[in-house]
């Protein structure tokens, strides 16, 4: 399992976006980056930059995939037959930790994470501990019946910050959701502008 050393909070304050849409982001108040050096001003960035960049930020909006596992999860989207950034965007989408981060049954994609992993999670009935699980439409994804009273739970299904999408139909009142389909870029309510494209010509290069 990866470890994220610097905190979520961070990787906002490194791309100066506020790439969850959280209202307590620092970007909110402080749009330049961490550190003493933050504030200088910054320079244009090359071609390279500009697709690092647009990497970091679609692997960080993900919690804590590392590079071994996205470069994994891009080249199974090379694989396929179709538009390559719209498949990666579909790959990250069927991971069980974003299913169960859309379905709002938990706050964030950090905790989503750590939800799967400590076994609060059915899929079709059966537990998974995996985060990087691929659900398949019409996967029924269901919190535990121990689990459903947890303060974590009930806060984000509170949540006014975001909506669930209509790829994911989540009952909130049995905590159930079904995985209905795989989206496409243009179905992922990201608060930010994600560039997949710029990630296929950094891993094209």
């Amino acid at each position: 399992m990866s470890k994220r050393e610097s905190s979520k909070y961070k990787i906002d304050r490194r791309l100066g976006e506020n790439i969850w849409g959280r209202p307590k982001s620092p970007v909110n108040r402080r749009e330049y980056g961490p550190g003493q050096h933050g504030q200088r001003r910054k320079g244009k960035l090359s071609d390279f930059g500009v697709q690092l960049r647009a990497k970091q930020k679609l692997k960080g909006y993900y919690g804590d995939i590392s590079e071994k596992q996205f470069r994994k999860t891009y080249d199974e989207a090379q694989r396929r037959k179709g538009d390559t950034p719209d498949l990666l965007i579909g790959l990250l989408e069927s991971r069980l930790d974003a299913a169960v981060y859309r379905a709002k049954f938990v706050p964030t994609i950090f905790a989503a994470r750590q939800f799967v992993n400590h076994g609060h999670v059915k899929v079709n009935g059966k537990r998974v501990n995996i985060p990087s699980y691929r659900c398949k439409p019409g996967d029924v994804i269901e919190v535990r019946e121990k689990s459903k009273q947890m303060a974590l739970v009930i806060e984000a299904t509170q949540l006014a910050e975001r909506d669930v999408p209509d790829y994911i139909e989540a009952d909130h009142n049995k905590m159930v959701a079904t995985f209905s389909r795989v989206p496409s870029l243009g179905d992922v309510p990201y608060p930010v502008q994600m560039e997949p494209n710029l990630v296929v010509e950094f891993y094209s290069r």
